[in-house]
């Protein structure tokens, strides 16, 4: 991920207006209006909609359509077992089972802590673990909804199953967050995509992606949602073998979002804008809306581990931060030695694995990466630039990680935790929102957001690996956290995620894993 070459002509916000004027929550919608071209955006009239806590919030029911409930196959833990991190198996046929299992490696619960207010915790990481994205199954026929608390794929249907199609909910999560329910959901794809992608790989199989196209929502109503409005257009893997025919595409007339959630209905405009192709034609226009081989998810050199000696055991320790009591937040220990190099070198190399589509890809080269660095030998504390599997000084300051802290949005207190400051390694990524509308259209915004969802997951799994909780977060105030990193005044931060070291809080885990 490197920012690209700036070719565009764009006039930068000095300041975008907002209700809180250091958010980037609150200025995210700015920054959309922007990137699109207006050089004044103003607040919507929803900003200031009064909504229920988020604490209020009932996620909605399953989308489970009618019909059995199968069992997926237990036994897909052993089977990773087996597995030494980071050996990929050779290539070979796959088991009959292999797509259950690599189902279930991606989004079956892993394990519940009892003193944790947000459980259950799988493989990736989610907001308030609401898990918005769900994936449906499907045999070229029908389409079955994968259950993970349940451990089934439910719904009609009895071929055998080689699409997945995965969509986020904007109703599960709450209101309060108004457009960065679009935001959370689209973060959360590329998040799952990796997992997926991994998934897929670790059980030997194949397969193609395709982005959303103009017919999503006819796709959604197949899919059987009953509003089409509340999910976002879908993303479709393929394994390589034959689906059987296409669907007839009917033109499906979407309804609208209903009266009484006017940010929601902003969400799905942009979200529905996305598919009609980036700002380029010929070739590249094509390239980006055709099915891609879904490429590796794994960097092609990583050290063994001595904190996962298997897949199984790697995908078990990635983890958020934990903190005892039910107490909120994280905590990160201070190192009171420095940690060795390869804690940085094996986060380089999971974050220099592009995402497996060239729209996804081009949009990771958009993305700028910058690190917090300290403790971590061999490195100068403060401020770098990650580029092309390289860790760049670009200042160094040692008060940096105490900067980002006292600029995050949830702080120490009696009740949080916040271990920003003793954090060892703090990533931002950030974007250009001009320049992605004239690269990709209106698809660069969720395309963006996508490959560092991608991205996140990738150092999630690089802090497992090296005994390190990973937490990924949007809650920094943007304009002061831009200070504190040397980013340009028209440049937004898209995601970042806090590496730390664990503190041990007693409490108890239990083991879901199957």
């Amino acid at each position: 991920m490197t920012a690209p070459a700036e070719p565009w002509t764009r006039r930068a916000p000095v300041d975008l207006p907002g209700p809180e004027g250091d958010s980037s929550i609150a200025r995210e919608p700015l920054w959309y209006a922007y990137g699109a071209g207006d050089d004044a955006p103003e607040p919507p009239p929803w900003t200031w909609t009064a909504t229920p806590p988020p604490d209020a919030h009932v996620p909605p029911p399953p989308p489970r359509p009618p019909g059995p409930a199968t069992p997926l196959p237990p036994g897909t833990t052993d089977r990773l077992a087996a597995l030494p991190y980071p050996w990929l198996p050779a290539p070979g046929p796959a088991s009959p089972e292999a797509l259950a299992h690599a189902l279930t490696a991606t989004f079956a619960p892993l394990r519940r802590e009892p003193e944790n207010p947000y459980n259950e915790h799988r493989s990736y990481a989610s907001p308030r673990c609401l898990f918005p994205v769900h994936a449906f199954v499907g045999d070229g026929r029908d389409w079955r909804l994968l259950e993970p608390t349940r451990h089934t794929l439910t719904g009609p249907g009895t071929g055998t199953p080689g699409r997945i199609a995965l969509t986020g909910r904007y109703t599960a999560i709450p209101r309060a967050y108004q457009w960065f329910r679009g935001s959370l959901v689209a973060i959360e794809t590329g998040l799952v995509l990796r997992a997926l992608s991994l998934g897929l790989e670790l059980f030997g199989l194949p397969a193609t992606l395709t982005p959303p196209t103009a017919d999503g929502p006819e796709l959604l109503r197949e899919l059987g949602v009953e509003h089409t409005w509340e999910w976002s257009l879908p993303w479709l893997v393929e394994l390589d073998e034959p689906q059987g025919a296409g669907r007839e595409v009917t033109g499906f007339k979407e309804p609208p979002v209903p009266g009484g959630d006017p940010s929601l209905t902003d969400v799905v405009r942009a979200n529905r804008a996305q598919p009609h192709g980036p700002g380029g034609a010929g070739n590249r226009a094509t390239s980006h809306t055709q099915p891609a081989p879904v490429t590796t998810a794994v960097p092609p050199t990583l050290p063994d581990s001595p904190h996962a000696p298997t897949w199984s055991d790697l995908l078990w320790h990635r983890h958020s931060g934990r903190m005892p009591r039910a107490l909120h937040g994280m905590d990160s220990a201070k190192c009171l030695t420095p940690l060795p190099a390869r804690t940085l070198t094996t986060a380089l190399a999971w974050l220099g694995v592009p995402p497996p589509h060239p729209l996804l890809a081009e949009a990771f080269d958009a993305v700028t990466v910058t690190a917090v660095v300290q403790h971590i030998d061999g490195h100068t504390p403060g401020i770098h630039r990650i580029h092309d599997g390289t860790a760049d000084l670009l200042r160094r300051d040692p008060t940096a990680p105490a900067g980002l802290e006292a600029n995050y949005g949830y702080g120490l207190t009696p009740v949080n935790g916040c271990g920003i400051a003793n954090a060892p390694l703090t990533v931002f990524f950030s974007v250009r929102p001009r320049e992605l509308f004239a690269r990709f259209g209106p698809a660069g915004w969720s395309a963006a957001q996508h490959a560092c969802g991608w991205a996140v997951h990738g150092l999630c799994l690089a802090a497992a690996a090296e005994g390190l909780f990973a937490r990924p977060v949007r809650a920094f105030k943007e304009i002061q956290t831009k200070e504190v990193l040397g980013l340009g005044e028209d440049e937004t931060i898209v995601l970042s995620a806090v590496a730390g070291v664990p503190r041990e809080t007693g409490g108890a885990v239990l083991d879901l894993r199957t």
